[in-house]
Parts: structure tokens; sequence; C-alpha cells
């Protein structure tokens, strides 16, 4: 067993910013995000990064994003003040194992995962609950992978911690701070509390969607006339069913208790709404969409949460040659990055023609300002 420095205090604070070490175990589209995001926070830190995926190490050193690279857990990871558990859940148990040997006493151990109570249970029977805090990002997309990573994925994105019980208050209030430099908003919670709330707000809208997809892909015609005009609404709802199905697998089966608990009560209103649609009881149909439209419409206006919020905006244009090129050129000769483009052929909940997604709040604010002063006329989706 290595001997501790005489001066190693197990509740001091990590590293100060500028010269801190940071490891990340999983290189994927999260971890990724996390690591930019800090190394332009905070350019003089040192990222040692593992990942089995070889190609995602070696864009990260192009990108200069990682300043070492292992293709397997090693030495290198002595030296960190943090360690990100960022690969799939499936694999923390044996991530543990190899980290554990080459942990310093005073890292602080953290995760990505949407669950807590699974790490949380690997964290314990690896005696480590006095250096981890459980984090959770509530940010995404429906791509994966290191290529599809980006340092504003965080931008004003609520990050929950979820500190066990015997971690120094010292460490919480550093982690908190570097979650803070990251550009994302730090939220306490317990454990229990944070896999409740993200099975009613993500879990199980995830589920929801996939299965209104199936539903139509079950019951389309033979011609596909249900896929091809489903755009608008339907498609605004079901976007997260094109998510990673293995890691939405691996949530299911990690906080299955609440999702279960939670789609009780959504099948029981379900039921509910059948029954006025049977007695077709206007008054409570009435109810129905009032109340939900009332409490949906008092929704603090966060930029990112469990289900990122989608940067849209639909122009109305002529439909004529060029049209749609002189809006993209207009935008490209202002700096702005467009995510996706497209002609919205279903109109039944979007004004406008013209359908474009943006890669932030500050792009599709600026595309705004920019096109009416074009005297183009917008609508931002909600």
């Amino acid at each position: 067993m290595n001997a501790l420095p005489v001066n190693y205090r197990e509740d001091r604070a990590p590293a100060q910013n500028g010269s801190q070490t940071i490891g990340f175990v999983g290189l994927g589209l999260i971890g990724g995000s996390i690591a930019k995001a800090l190394k332009s926070a905070l350019p003089s830190i040192r990222i040692i990064a593992y990942d089995p995926n070889k190609e995602s190490l070696s864009l990260a050193e192009k990108d200069g994003i990682a300043d070492i690279t292992v293709t397997e857990i090693d030495e290198n990871f002595r030296s960190c003040d943090y360690i990100f558990l960022c690969a799939p859940v499936s694999g923390n148990d044996g991530n543990l194992s190899a980290l554990k040997k080459f942990l310093s006493p005073s890292c602080l151990l953290t995760d990505v995962g949407s669950v807590k109570t699974g790490i949380r249970n690997h964290i314990e029977a690896a005696g480590l609950s006095r250096q981890f805090i459980g984090g959770h990002p509530m940010a995404g997309s429906e791509r994966f992978g290191y290529a599809n990573s980006k340092a504003r994925l965080l931008e004003n994105a609520y990050y929950i911690l979820t500190p066990t019980e015997t971690v120094p208050q010292v460490k919480l209030d550093a982690y908190r701070k570097l979650v803070a430099d990251m550009g994302a908003i730090p939220l306490v919670m317990d454990a229990g509390l944070h896999d409740y709330v993200t099975a009613a707000v993500s879990h199980l809208p995830h589920i929801i969607a996939a299965s209104l997809v199936r539903l139509v892909k079950e019951n389309d015609s033979e011609d596909g006339i249900m896929k091809m005009i489903a755009a608008g609404g339907f498609k605004d709802i079901t976007r997260i069913a094109s998510s990673s199905p293995d890691m939405w697998q691996q949530i299911c089966l990690t906080n299955t208790d609440n999702i279960l608990r939670l789609l009780d009560s959504y099948i029981h209103a379900l039921s509910r709404v059948r029954e006025h649609l049977e007695a077709k009881d206007a008054r409570q149909l009435y109810h129905f969409f009032r109340q939900a439209r009332d409490y949906r419409d008092s929704f603090q206006e966060v930029s990112s949460g469990p289900i990122k919020k989608s940067h849209t905006l639909t122009v109305d244009i002529a439909d004529e040659t060029g049209a749609l090129a002189a809006i993209a050129s207009l935008l490209a000769q202002n700096g702005i990055s467009i995510k996706n483009i497209g002609i919205t052929h279903n109109r039944e909940r979007a004004e406008g023609a013209l359908r474009i997604e943006f890669y932030g709040e500050k792009d599709i604010l600026s595309a705004n300002d920019i096109l009416k002063g074009q005297g183009y006329a917008i609508f931002e989706k909600k």
C-alpha cells in the first residue's frame, strides 16, 4: 500500500482549477462534452482519457482536448483530482475495480448516469463512499459518440449532484464550483429523489415516445401515409425516440421500480381519459386539456433539461428558387451555424414553411434578430 503524503488531508478540496488533472473513463457524447466545456473554461487543466474506442481518443487528441489517452485504465489516473465515470452503466463495476488500485485518496469520483441508485451501490461495495458525488448533467442529444460532443451542450443545463452522506462538504463545494465553471447550473439533491424525478420527466417520456412511434408503425397503411405526414406535433413529441436503444435499455433496467410506479399512474390517467371520451364528457375533456396547458405554460424556460430543448424557429418564405439558399447564406455570413434545416409540409402546430434548428440559445436569438431585420416573418418554437 502506498504511503500518503505527510500533508495529505482526506477532507481537503481538490487542487485549484488551474492545476487540476481530470480523468475520463469513457469519452462519448457526455464525457466528450464535459471535457470540452472544462478545457474551454480552464485551458490549463490536464485531461487524461480512457475509452475502448481508439477513434474517439484520436479525435480528442486532435482537438486538443485530451492531453493523455490510454486504451486501458492504468497508472496515469493516479494524478487525477477528479475522475468522471462516463462509460455505459453496465461497465461501472469493472471500471471501478480497475480504477481502485490507481485511485488517490484525495481524488473525487463522479459519474454522469441518469440513474443514481445503481452506481451508489457499486461505490459502497468498493468502499469509496467518502470520495464520490453522483452527477447527472441534464442535457443530451439524439446523437451519440465523441464526434457529436460539444462544450455548449452543458450551457445553462441543470447538473444534478447527489453526494453520499460521508463525502466531505469541502469536496462538494469544490465540485459545485467545477460544474459552474462548465457553464452548467449545479443542483444538489438526494439520490433517491433524483431517480424518482428523472423517471417522471425523462425516463417515462422516452418510453411513451417510443410507444407512440411503434403505434404508428404498427397501424400505418401499406403505402405509409401516416409516416409521410408525421411531422408537426407528432414529430416534436416523439423526437426523443431517436435516442440510443442501448442506453435506454440500461436505464429501464436500473430505475425499474420508479418507472413502474409512474407508468401505473400514467396508465390510470389514460384510462380516465378513455372514460371521458366514451361518455363524450365535454366538461371533463375540456378540463383535461386546460389543466395540462396551464401547467405546461408555467414551466420555467431553462435552456436545458432532461429532455434537451430544441432551438428551433420556422420562417415564412416564398416558394421560389433560391429562397432557402438566401436564408442559409444570410445566417452563414453572420457566423451562425445551422444544426438542421428543412421544409415543413405538415403545419398543424407550426407557422411558417421553413424549419431551422440551431445549436444553442445564442444562435437562435441572433438568427431571430437578423431574419426579422431582413423582413422575414418568423415563429420561435416553444
